[in-house]
């Protein structure tokens, strides 16, 4: 596990566009989510002990704002090559078992994880749908305690989704998100 932490983005740059498969056997774009209010895109996968973490944190963050239009998107790039636990099977598992209230889908070819420049897992990056198109708002970490929910006295992504709400910009210091690398497929080692 090689922790990283998510690099700074562009505030107001626009999301890159994608279409990828979900483990629910739809295909996911940001048209997908075109009337919502705003869009939380988070990188994520099956292994990752950050993720592991939080999923339940992001599940209920993704069904308390639903209903006030923040839509959530899961999206795994990493190789699965690299664990077998990141395979699109597997994934289809994961949704279940976790009871992901959001579509989990697949960047196989990883380039939807190289336009956002994504890092880690999870790398959460929060958009305003604008007459544009989705803006970035925020990225950064969910909160301040990835590893014991009970010790959480800061919760990051949820004051930003207030924010975004509230057509507020998010205020006091973005910190990173940390989490695994993503594994990518030049840096898989090859077996055999």
């Amino acid at each position: 596990m090689a922790l990283q932490y998510s690099s700074s983005s562009t505030l107001g740059s626009l999301a890159p566009s994608f279409s990828l498969p979900g483990v629910d056997g739809e295909t996911y774009s940001l048209d997908s989510f075109k009337d919502a209010r705003g869009l939380l895109v988070v990188f994520m996968c099956n292994h990752c002990p950050y993720v592991v973490a939080v999923h339940d944190r992001l599940s209920r963050l993704a069904r308390e704002y639903k209903s006030r239009g923040i839509e959530v998107i899961g999206i795994n790039s990493n190789d699965p090559a690299y664990r077998e636990a990141d395979s699109f099977e597997n994934m289809k598992k994961i949704a279940l078992e976790w009871g992901l209230p959001f579509p989990y889908v697949f960047d196989e070819s990883q380039s939807v994880a190289r336009a956002y420049d994504a890092v880690c897992t999870p790398d959460p990056y929060l958009y305003e749908n604008t007459k544009e198109g989705f803006r970035l708002k925020y990225r950064g970490r969910i909160d301040d305690s990835w590893k014991d929910p009970s010790a959480v006295k800061e919760q990051s992504l949820k004051r930003a989704m207030d924010a975004l709400l509230a057509g507020a910009s998010v205020h006091g210091e973005i910190f990173p998100s940390m989490g695994c690398s993503i594994k990518w497929k030049e840096l898989t080692p090859k077996k055999g």
